[in-house]
């Protein structure tokens, strides 16, 4: 293979001022999006950072290898028609190395502004931007382009659809029982086949040449991956459902120990205590006379202090509550109130102790069942880090293996096998994004979308990550972000009416199409001061 116009080398600085923007981009896809993979995972406590790194790190690289090859062939030449460039393979790289730049420049900027973004959308953005400087509208494959559009809308749509039905089912067969913890036990086995099922068939099925799984028939690739789920539901149902019973059981009697020995010995302590109880508290917000009155008729309710009526808390200090008929306390696993008693402000002096205000929690997972899908949580992430490798990994580097491939071809069209070892290049540096940025600003949209327990983030994973799947067998670069938003959504909705913030949603599609005309037009840009500097 003969790089093209080697002799002078007058296209080889394209090339490797083309590998430092690829891995910046690489970089900047690895802060801004990694980070939702395995955010629940470490906000359940289920995962430490540095494992969620780890375990990232692995299967981001993995599935731009096994996976990322035909989602980069879409990038490369399925939106723009490079017969238009033949003879011109200048005008093509110049094109590429202005789309890495402008995709570039756009995710480090939104991600030191913490913009929820698509890579996908930049990096296609990017592609059209610089497109139409070199050749106007006739360079684009219009319908391709529709294609890849219309999917990032129906991406969501159908993630969504995915995870709320799995959830639904979940939700049947386990959340709605008065005992949860054995159907939930005995459906684990089939999520975990049900996963590696899917990724086993992904890897396998039309898989990349170099590894010869090109050559394996479609019944081929489901006898391989039946027989790893089958596999793996007989290990986990006779070797880690056993162990998890074991542990969660432990853990749930030990907190109902805990709790009893602390309500009996409050009781105890209460029996002989005097009637006049000695606490302190400073508010955090001034006390005034319409907050509390000294005769006690004022409920420290109004304030909102009990029951979260307001987001404030007092601070104990050395003060006085004179005790008026406070009803005994004796065990019990619920809440005890003191009902029409009335506690009197004495006196307030120096700060203490914080009480904070309580919180909701009839939306919470029963215990067994946290306990049971944080479990989940870790193979979910993995599964969503897979697909994100395979799908975002390729598109941040498509540009960069196109100039490899029209350097070292000689030609525009770019017939030969996408180098592995490219993809891999796009993998670590995804992964050192996340490690050196993401780590910073690791969550997941979730939080702030809705309510996220484990068993619905098992919903939300699941869902998202079959799509991404999917569309990455079939060759649409389409957005895993797109497919996280639907399926939280969708999933949010579910478990109810008023569970979704309808405001960060919309802000959120807004930075979406934000991206599209921005990359778009910082490649122009960028395309025509390079045109213009090599012309001269």
């Amino acid at each position: 293979m003969v790089p093209l116009d080697a002799s002078t080398g007058n296209l080889l600085w394209i090339l490797v001022v083309g590998f430092i923007l690829a891995f910046f981009l690489a970089f900047g896809v690895g802060a801004n999006d990694v980070a939702n993979s395995f955010g629940t995972s470490v906000g359940a406590k289920v995962l430490t950072l540095r494992q969620a790194c780890i375990l990232a790190t692995i299967f981001e690289i993995l599935g731009a290898i096994l996976i990322g090859y035909k989602v980069s062939d879409t990038v490369r030449k399925g939106i723009l028609d490079v017969s238009m460039y033949e003879g011109a393979p200048k005008d093509l790289m110049l094109g590429n190395l202005a789309a890495l730049g402008g995709s570039a420049i756009w995710n480090i900027l939104a991600t030191a502004f913490s913009l929820p973004i698509s890579g996908t959308h930049s990096i296609v953005g990017a592609v059209v931007g610089f497109s139409l400087v070199a050749r106007g509208l006739r360079g684009i494959r219009w319908w391709e382009l529709g294609k890849i559009v219309l999917s990032w809308f129906i991406s969501p749509v159908l993630s969504g659809i995915v995870s709320a039905v799995l959830y639904m089912l979940i939700q049947f067969l386990i959340l709605r029982k008065e005992k949860p913890l054995e159907p939930g036990l005995r459906s684990l086995p089939f999520f975990y086949g049900f996963t590696l099922f899917i990724n086993v068939f992904s890897v396998v099925h039309d898989g990349p040449h170099l590894l010869r799984f090109d050559l394996i028939p479609w019944w081929g690739a489901m006898i391989i991956a039946g027989s790893i789920a089958l596999i793996s539901i007989i290990v986990v149902w006779f070797f880690i459902v056993p162990r998890l019973r074991a542990t969660i059981e432990r853990d749930l009697s030990s907190d109902t120990d805990n709790d009893r020995i602390t309500m009996t010995e409050l009781a105890q302590a209460t029996k002989d205590a005097p009637k006049t109880l000695t606490y302190s508290f400073t508010p955090t917000d001034p006390v005034s006379d319409d907050v509390i009155d000294t005769d006690g008729n004022k409920k420290l309710s109004e304030a909102g202090i009990m029951n979260g009526g307001r987001k404030t808390s007092i601070e104990v200090i050395s003060g006085k509550l004179q005790h008026n008929d406070l009803p005994n306390l004796h065990p019990n696993p619920h809440p005890v109130h003191p009902s029409h008693k009335r506690l009197s402000l004495v006196m307030i002096e120096e700060a203490a102790l914080a009480v904070p205000p309580l919180k909701e929690n009839h939306d919470d997972d029963k215990p067994e069942t946290a306990k049971l899908f944080s479990f989940l949580q870790i193979l979910t992430a993995i599964f969503g880090s897979f697909a994100h490798g395979g799908n975002d990994v390729s598109n941040a580097i498509g540009p960069l293996i196109a100039l490899w491939m029209i350097y070292f071809d000689g030609n525009v069209y770019q017939n030969s096998e996408t180098p592995i070892y490219i993809l891999l290049y796009g993998g670590v540096g995804i992964s050192l994004g996340l490690w050196l940025w993401g780590r910073r600003v690791i969550q997941t949209l979730g939080e702030d979308l809705t309510k996220v327990t484990p068993s619905n983030g098992f919903t939300i994973e699941i869902g998202a990550a079959s799509t991404v799947l999917l569309a990455s067998k079939v060759g649409i670069p389409i957005s895993t972000t797109h497919c996280k938003v639907g399926s939280i959504v969708f999933v949010g909705w579910a478990r109810s009416r008023k569970g979704v913030d309808w405001g960060l949603f919309r802000n959120i599609i807004m930075a979406w199409l934000l991206t599209l005309p921005v990359t778009g037009g910082l490649t122009a840009a960028i395309t025509s001061i390079l045109y213009a500097a090599c012309s001269l």
